[in-house]
């Protein structure tokens, strides 16, 4: 039986050996879960009522945050683009500058936007701005590298068709390929917009504002009906943009 088969019992052994690791490691302990009902009572305490004296607030921040992710993503893309052209292998005219754009972009996605906040935030002061340019340098990492494999995986049909009619190399590459990949390209840039939103409530942690910031100052005053309320609107707000940037997607794809 295929079961039986001595690879797949290394792998599952394996499998068993990172999780009694991972288990020791982060101290997870199944007899914590008899807490549960002391964290229900507590929310049910100290959540409700909701605060909605503070909602006008935190409509005007969920402005600012929305403002923040689209902002950071739209230029990312903008960027992302002609980079992407210059890191796909088809489309890179030297294999050093290949390298060299490959390399860029993934130093950038491996970066967490947190870390990219931090520092404009110590370097450029307090408020949205900084969130603004941590989102946009890591979704330039993220968006350069799935257009550009979007690029590599790209008809070359079209593109020998238009050359052998004498269009440039740059004009065949980019009204050949381009047209071909748009839509997922947008597909793309909707998903990172969705999780920048995400983004921008923690980079308001650190001082970068939007509802982020509302939530985090609530919790540290104990203001724990305001942190109910701010909850609230963050779920409609991700929930709502999700819903419109699926149907988007849906239609783009």
């Amino acid at each position: 039986m295929v079961w039986f088969n001595p690879k797949f019992i290394i792998i599952g052994l394996l499998l068993l050996f990172f999780v009694w690791i991972s288990i020791d490691l982060t101290e997870f302990q199944f007899e914590k879960f008899k807490n549960i009902p002391t964290m229900v009572h507590f929310i049910k305490d100290q959540f409700f009522p909701l605060n909605w004296s503070i909602m006008p607030r935190l409509i005007d921040a969920s402005i600012v945050t929305l403002a923040m992710a689209f902002l950071g993503t739209f230029i990312a893309l903008l960027i992302a683009i002609p980079l992407s052209f210059m890191s796909a292998r088809n489309t890179s005219r030297h294999a050093a500058l290949y390298t060299f754009n490959r390399s860029m972009l993934s130093g950038l996605r491996s970066i967490p936007e947190i870390v990219f906040g931090l520092i404009f935030v110590v370097s450029l002061g307090l408020g949205p701005f900084p969130a603004v340019l941590a989102i946009m340098l890591h979704n330039i990492g993220v968006l350069g590298k799935l257009i550009s494999e979007l690029i590599e995986s790209a008809e070359t049909g079209p593109q020998e068709a238009m050359k052998s009619v004498g269009a440039t190399r740059w004009v065949a590459v980019l009204f050949s390929i381009l047209p071909q990949i748009w839509p997922n390209v947008l597909s793309h840039f909707f998903y990172r917009f969705e999780v920048a939103i995400r983004t921008s409530l923690i980079l308001g942690f650190i001082g970068a504002g939007g509802i982020g910031q509302q939530l985090f100052n609530h919790f540290q005053t104990f203001q724990y009906k305001s942190v109910a309320t701010d909850i609230l609107v963050i779920m409609i707000l991700v929930i709502v943009v999700d819903f419109i940037g699926g149907k988007v997607r849906e239609r783009v794809i």
